[in-house]
């Protein structure tokens, strides 16, 4: 019987984490594709590029969210089992020893999991990601191809019959500067530093000014535009795991490790009271009540982490206070929500 049960209250809390990741992340996920669309663009293909591209960087957003969803989670799994009086009646087959074995293990696949994700899924993602969203966003600069047409500005007008991965087929090209025509057999674009670099294979050039007419026959022929507005990759915190930023040179990067660090800590709380409401809570209120305080407790927490971390940035103060101060209010929290369902 008590396998039976265990299952299904695991089943049901990985339940509504998932819907809070998968609605949270979703709406973020949305924001992210207006945000790299900047909305002035036309819909085309590129779309598609934009929309694979950001599903990369979801699970770094996990991390910082895992304690609010943890709570919200645990919200709606405590009101389908009041609501519908299952708690009563697992509570009549679940002892002491049961629960802890329960929260033990819910407990320790979650960490798991956050571990997981925080230093393996989530850096190598972001860094795919960024890469990727450098591509799109300096070819959102450059133009859209649109009626197999592609013209840059005062520089190059390109027809082709057809476009994959990328690459354009059957290219019929205009270069303004000296009169340039081109007849290549496919062309791509390439960003090289500072330069776009216009890649014609296996065609012929045609030129035509006062100064000069010739005709020649290339494999490979590249114009390059010098753009200084190309945007480059910069290592952000995201792309290193907690080990690399504690090894980091740079202070905020070193401090952000730290950071890192103590929201395991986070997390292992919001579990504990999680499963201490769930499984001991005597409900004599609303249990929204409840989970109000614990959410509004644990967003003071963060702005107080916040402002630690600013103040490690600045050098007002050190290691020993962040700690110090952060583990205080945490024990303070801990204690004060573990104890609040004898005083209400």
């Amino acid at each position: 019987m008590f396998g039976i049960n265990k299952s299904y209250i695991i089943f049901n809390y990985l339940k509504y984490i998932s819907i809070s990741i998968t609605i949270f992340i979703g709406l973020i996920w949305f924001s992210q594709v207006l945000r790299i669309l900047e909305l002035q663009h036309s819909i085309t293909t590129q779309l598609f590029d934009v929309i694979n591209t950001t599903i990369l960087v979801l699970p770094s957003f996990i991390s910082p969210l895992m304690p609010f969803l943890l709570i919200i989670a645990g919200f709606f799994l405590n009101y389908k089992f009041m609501s519908s009086n299952e708690i009563l009646i697992l509570k009549q087959y679940l002892s002491i020893k049961n629960n802890l074995v329960i929260t033990i293990f819910l407990t320790s696949g979650i960490i798991l999991f956050y571990f997981l994700n925080n230093e393996y899924l989530s850096i190598n993602l972001y860094h795919k990601y960024k890469v990727k969203e450098l591509e799109i966003r300096n070819n959102l600069k450059l133009g859209v191809p649109s009626l197999k047409e592609f013209h840059i500005e005062e520089e190059v007008s390109i027809f082709f019959e057809k476009q994959k991965n990328n690459k354009f087929y059957n290219v019929k090209a205009i270069i303004y500067e000296g009169g340039q025509f081109i007849n290549a057999k496919n062309a791509e674009i390439e960003i090289d530093k500072k330069n776009y670099n216009l890649i014609f294979n296996d065609g012929e050039r045609i030129i035509l000014n006062k100064d000069e007419k010739s005709q020649t026959v290339f494999d490979k022929f590249v114009y390059s535009i010098e753009n200084k507005e190309i945007d480059i990759l910069m290592m952000d915190k995201e792309h290193f795991n907690t080990m690399q930023l504690l090894n980091n040179d740079k202070k905020d990067f070193y401090y952000h490790g730290h950071n890192r660090i103590y929201q395991y800590f986070v997390v292992l709380v919001i579990l504990l009271l999680s499963h201490k409401i769930f499984f001991f809570y005597v409900p004599k209120k609303s249990i929204f009540k409840y989970y109000l305080i614990l959410f509004f407790n644990l967003l003071v927490l963060q702005i107080i982490n916040s402002y630690l971390i600013f103040l490690l940035n600045n050098d007002n103060i050190n290691l020993y206070y962040y700690y110090s101060i952060n583990l205080f209010f945490l024990i303070f929290f801990f204690y004060t929500v573990f104890s609040f369902n004898e005083n209400i």
